[in-house]
């Protein structure tokens, strides 16, 4: 244990978020499936075990994640990229639907789905973050450098934004505030923009999805005259922040739990204001702003432009889907399908965050090695010469 723990490097406040949002993950996770349990006739403790094996799951992805040089991950994001696009494509013709939407594809032998977005995120931000530093020398001519990029983030864009809208409009925000941090012209990155909305106006239009978005989107702007089964998950999440005050019930003695349809995905933040109150709330996001600060300080001391696009733009993906999720349980935004980064009760999407995490890590790590070799020199070269 102590071997494991000595070969455990980066930010060691990030490792510590990461050890409390999975704490809070598993006690929300286990109050708010207690409906969820009773339902099905099984006990609770089973969606518990199976959220902890996940969860520790993913801390031994994030912890082999960070060993590796993230150097490395440079060349992965091109094999990531020639996987995402088809396998985004399939998930749309094959995948399996639930309310109207195909966004998970089944893994054979061990039958388990997962989201393809969940992949495609990772992919297209280590691929812009390899693809941007790569160029900087070319980085305004148009066939080498731009014309690769807006194709990946257009073709991920339509492909996620075709079954769910909330993730590709994150990951394009992302991808824009990494263009800008590449050195990408204003003109070409406007260029993106405008082919973002042409793209959104299609999907908006003609995707198979048009009537669910537009609908969620007018009950937004008019919740009073929203039909009541369309605006019931958000007026449910209202009833559980209002009623959690400021120190909250208690752990484990939610009542919206038994109407909220997904107190342990979607809706755990408004389960986690009901049950430790505002306090907990402002806990929450406190720790998701220091996760974030950190990682901004890994972006200004990383050497490397790699290093630093690609711990930015994880970290931005990861700080923004929290906040967009958190911003939808408070009644701040529309009502979405995005878990809250390691507290929601998740399968894969738990890994794939875990290994951008692990990435991120990695990138710490390697700016912790150069500072104590730099130190090492130092010091050696203050001690006097013998004879």
């Amino acid at each position: 244990m102590e071997r494991l723990i000595s070969k455990t490097k980066g930010d060691r406040w990030i490792w510590l978020i990461v050890i409390l949002l999975s704490v809070w993950s598993l006690l929300a996770v286990y109050s708010a499936t207690g409906t969820l349990a009773y339902k099905k006739g099984v006990g609770s403790e089973q969606f518990l075990i199976k959220h902890l094996v996940m969860i520790v799951g993913g801390i031994a992805l994030m912890y082999f994640s960070h060993l590796l040089d993230y150097r490395y991950y440079a060349g992965i994001s091109k094999v990531l990229m020639v996987i995402t696009i088809p396998l985004l494509a399939y998930t749309l013709l094959f995948g399996a639907s639930v309310n109207e939407a195909s966004r998970w594809v089944t893994i054979p032998i061990i039958n388990q789905t997962f989201q393809t977005s969940d992949l495609a995120k990772l992919a297209l931000i280590t691929f812009l973050a390899r693809t941007l530093s790569k160029k900087q020398e070319n980085i305004k001519d148009v066939k080498k450098a731009f014309l690769p990029i807006m194709a990946a983030v257009c073709a991920v864009f339509v492909l996620i934004a075709l079954a769910n809208l909330s993730t590709a409009l994150m990951l394009f925000g992302v991808s824009i505030l990494l263009l800008i941090m590449g050195r990408i012209s204003i003109k070409q990155i406007s260029i993106v923009c405008l082919a973002g909305v042409v793209l959104l106006g299609a999907v908006m239009m003609l995707g198979p999805r048009r009537k669910t978005y537009i609908s969620r989107i007018d009950t937004f702007i008019h919740p009073e005259k929203a039909d009541p089964d369309k605006a019931f998950q958000a007026n449910q999440a209202k009833i559980a922040i209002a009623t959690g005050g400021i120190f909250g019930k208690g752990p484990g003695n939610s009542t919206q739990r038994n109407f909220l349809p997904h107190p342990y995905s979607d809706f755990v933040f408004a389960l986690i204001i009901e049950e430790y109150g505002m306090v907990g709330g402002v806990g929450l996001v406190l720790l998701y702003l220091l996760f974030l600060y950190r990682c901004v300080l890994i972006v200004t001391d990383s050497p490397k432009a790699f290093g630093a696009l690609l711990a930015a733009g994880l970290s931005f993906s990861l700080t923004i889907q929290a906040f967009a999720n958190m911003a939808v349980a408070v009644g701040l935004g529309p009502v979405t399908g995005v878990p809250l980064p390691l507290v929601s009760m998740g399968g894969t999407s738990i890994l794939f965050t875990s290994v951008a995490f692990g990435i991120i890590l990695s990138v710490s790590r390697d700016i912790e090695e150069k500072k104590n070799k730099s130190k090492e020199k130092v010091i050696i070269g203050e001690i006097p010469a013998m004879g």
